[in-house]
């Protein structure tokens, strides 16, 4: 049997460690913003704390408690909730597998998660590097692993690129990168770093950044979605 359509609402979201503006570490605030949303999977940057066994900022019990999302369990230790920072939360009653986690160069240390979806979607969630000579080096490696994907495929998180059409090259010969709108700073907008990168497959539906007044505050960057549609 040929599958149908899978429309699915996605989110990126830096939510820096659970800090808000008000230097207040408060996951539920986070949690909160997330719910709001509505999403059928989540993708987190600075999801962990930096240092030591860098310990999850939201803590498992309280997704369990006050959320209808599961964690990928990309660290089997249960002490982080993802890797180099990248969480992905999905909406439970979606199925999910093949999650991996992926080492990108750079001068310091950067990554990607991602899984399969439904067997339809292939999702990577990232957080790419500071300066742009790395960021280029860390979509090469994205390029080349993805490459051989059968499934089509979208790329979200924080891009960290302040040009609003410049310096996704690496990308652009397989992908349709996406700006939904400026996602940061929270407190005043200037800068789309947040975006995501769409696969042929693919088809964006809608897109946007949250500007309610809880993420205003809970995060230096406002949380991005996207309805796509992924053709059966």
């Amino acid at each position: 049997m040929e599958p149908h359509a899978l429309d699915l609402k996605l989110v990126t979201y830096n939510m820096r460690k659970a800090i808000g503006l008000d230097r207040r570490r408060d996951p539920h605030r986070i949690l909160d913003v997330i719910n709001h949303l509505d999403a059928d999977v989540v993708v987190l940057q600075e999801a962990d704390r930096r240092l030591g066994p860098r310990p999850t900022a939201l803590p498992h019990r309280l997704l369990f408690d006050e959320t209808d999302f599961v964690a990928v369990p990309f660290d089997h230790k249960g002490v982080s909730l993802g890797s180099h920072g990248n969480a992905i939360l999905v909406r439970k009653g979606l199925t999910f597998h093949s999650a991996e986690q992926l080492e990108l160069p750079g001068l310091e240390p950067r990554g990607a998660v991602s899984i399969e979806i439904e067997g339809q979607l292939k999702l990577v969630g990232t957080h790419l590097g500071l300066l742009r000579p790395y960021r280029h080096q860390q979509m090469r490696q994205l390029a080349k692993k993805l490459a051989h994907s059968p499934l089509p495929t979208v790329i979200m998180g924080d891009f960290n690129e302040w040009s609003p059409k410049r310096g996704f090259e690496p990308l652009e010969h397989r992908f349709d990168v996406i700006s939904p709108g400026r996602s940061f700073h929270a407190a005043r907008p200037v800068a789309a770093l947040d975006r995501l990168a769409l696969s042929e497959g693919v088809e964006l539906r809608d897109a946007g950044v949250d500007q309610s007044p809880l993420a205003k505050v809970a995060s230096d960057h406002l949380p991005v979605w996207a309805h796509v549609r992924v053709k059966g």
